[in-house]
């Protein structure tokens, strides 16, 4: 068996195959090579150091901490069902967190529940992070092995039943990758080499190494990971946490070598691979072509949108809901019209100008959504829209010109929360966290007593779906509301139309109502506590009070003329 390893500034390295030692020869660029027996369990040794875990490692059994063992991807029995992919445009994106999906919490779990996802109508399931990070729960954004599962959900087999199990019932399925930090814990990539500069820094400490000395194995370290899951697991796209925090002063970043990477793979493949970023830039270089000058991704989040949402349906004016709450009904028809409210406009949470310009035609390029993971479990309780509200926005993101995205269990009201959990193994870490959140929202008027607590786990319970809700009452309307939305959305080319240039938006702002022009569908929504006009016309869907010429409180209705 042929091992090798970056390590530019060790003098002696040796692989670990079960409990025996193989030296491995240097190479040129910091790289070692050698011969050993393939084994089960298998390390590297720096310079007569403990054995570490293989940075490149598929699979790390008993965690972050532990040995890695290899994966023979080859061997692994794909379906018989041909999958030939499909691209992003056009598509409903469902997100969806491996742990708290289910009582059980694993990928076998999840895939007892796909038919829900097809009987609902998406066409992906996004995945939050299932890289391997310490203690047993987390979000995954703490992960500390970019190429290997977490095995508590299941390990890389799990992962690989999942996609196929997805993929047999016209699934695709999109992974959230995390490239712009590791955790704090049982991270050891600083052991073999320079991942990481003190030249940036982000919220998270030193950034990793794009630009600095030895990045350019950095950069292919980050790069040959993503293009693993896309090859080795069949997954069909990567959303990339917070693109904004990559920092890197190279000519070429790193979004474009990693896009034109991804581009090559899908070609090789035959079937379509796509990136989507997450940024708080308000930048369409993100997802402008490489060719044009930009990054190269397919699509990105678009914040923006969700927060016109938020302050309409709750009326929540205060910290980045500031320049929305002041008049929603106007910043909705704003996102709506030209895909962000900054787009070079001031913003009095940033205080300064934020954004530029977004390209009329590539609505499709944004992702519109009501909740996503961070904005619920950022929240102090991790508390949800209500059933109620989540009927008015969704009537608005599935007839918006973007590519809808839903958090699992919005379809139905869900009343669990979405709580920020941890199960950090390092006590001090635990601490620190718990402290620090505690102190985070105490700026917000939140006692320290009303804060749940990360590490407790009656946290991480309290966000496990109750799948009993979705066949009761006003969560099943909701349901039901949701699968016909989505229909008429497919059903209807222009309520789909990504030409933003083609919305058209009527406010009345003291009324809290506002009416979308979609070709020759209405959509009329009236988030106020009166009643207010509406133009008539064939009613395909509504939610709340409808009467001749007059549409309730907190009501909504989609309306086609001719």
């Amino acid at each position: 068996m042929k091992y090798q390893l970056w390590a530019p500034a060790a003098a002696r390295v040796e692989v670990e195959v079960d409990g025996a030692a193989h030296p491995l020869a240097a190479g040129e660029g910091g790289w070692w090579h050698g011969e050993a027996p393939a084994g089960r369990r298998y390390g590297f040794r720096l310079d007569g150091g403990p054995a570490l875990a293989d940075p490149r490692s598929p699979r790390l059994p008993e965690g972050p901490e532990g040995l890695g063992q290899l994966v023979d991807h080859a061997a692994f029995r794909w379906s018989d069902t041909p999958w030939h992919g499909r691209p992003l445009p056009g598509a409903v994106v469902y997100e969806l967190h491996v742990g708290t999906f289910t009582p059980t919490g694993t990928f076998a779990a999840a895939e007892e529940r796909l038919e829900h996802l097809v009987e609902l109508g998406v066409d992906f399931v996004e995945l939050l992070p299932v890289c391997s990070f310490p203690g047993r729960h987390g979000w995954g954004y703490d992960g500390v092995a970019p190429w290997a599962v977490h095995e508590p959900y299941g390990g890389p087999e799990g992962l690989k039943r999942f996609v196929d199990a997805a993929h047999r019932r016209g699934l695709g399925v999109i992974l959230d990758v995390v490239h712009n930090h590791l955790g704090p814990s049982g991270n050891h990539l600083p052991a073999f080499g320079p991942y990481f500069t003190d030249r940036h820094q982000t919220p998270w400490g030193a950034a990793v190494n794009l630009d600095a000395p030895g990045s350019d194995e950095v950069r292919g370290y980050l790069v040959a990971s993503a293009l693993s899951w896309l090859r080795d697991y069949r997954i069909d796209g990567l959303r990339l946490d917070a693109v904004h925090a990559l920092v890197d002063d190279r000519a070429t970043h790193f979004l474009e070598e990693l896009s034109a990477a991804v581009d090559t793979l899908g070609a090789a493949l035959n079937r379509p691979l796509f990136l989507i970023g997450e940024s708080d830039r308000n930048d369409p270089r993100t997802t402008t072509s490489r060719q044009a000058g930009g990054q190269g991704l397919t699509a990105q989040w678009s914040d923006d949108f969700h927060h016109a949402l938020h302050a309409a349906a709750t009326g929540e004016a205060q910290g980045y809901y500031a320049d929305f709450g002041s008049a929603p009904m106007a910043a909705l028809a704003r996102t709506l019209t030209r895909g962000w409210f900054h787009d070079g406009t001031w913003s009095s949470f940033r205080g300064r100008h934020h954004g530029r310009p977004f390209p009329t035609a590539d609505g499709h390029r944004l992702l519109g959504y009501a909740q996503t993971h961070d904005q619920i479990g950022n929240r102090a309780l991790g508390d949800r829209l209500t059933v109620g509200q989540l009927a008015l926005t969704a009537a608005l993101v599935f007839t918006s010109p973007f590519t809808p995205m839903l958090f699992m269990g919005e379809e139905w009201g869900a009343t669990t929360p979405w709580q920020y959990f941890t199960d950090h193994t390092d006590p001090q870490l635990a601490e620190a966290v718990r402290q620090g959140r505690r102190r985070e929202f105490a700026a917000y008027g939140w006692s320290s007593e009303q804060v749940p607590d990360p590490q407790a786990p009656a946290t991480v319970l309290a966000s496990v779906l109750d799948w009993s809700e979705p066949q009761r009452g006003e969560h099943a309307e909701l349901l039901s509301w949701y699968r016909r939305l989505i229909r008429l959305r497919r059903a209807h080319p222009e309520l789909a139309d990504p030409d933003l240039a083609a919305v058209r938006v009527d406010v009345d702002e003291p009324a809290r109502h506002l009416a979308v022009h979609r070709g020759p569908f209405t959509i009329c929504v009236n988030f106020g506590e009166r009643p207010t006009d509406w133009p008539g016309g064939t009613v395909l869907g509504q939610w709340g009070e409808l009467s001749a010429g007059r549409l309730g409180p907190r009501s909504c209705v989609l309306t086609r003329t001719g």
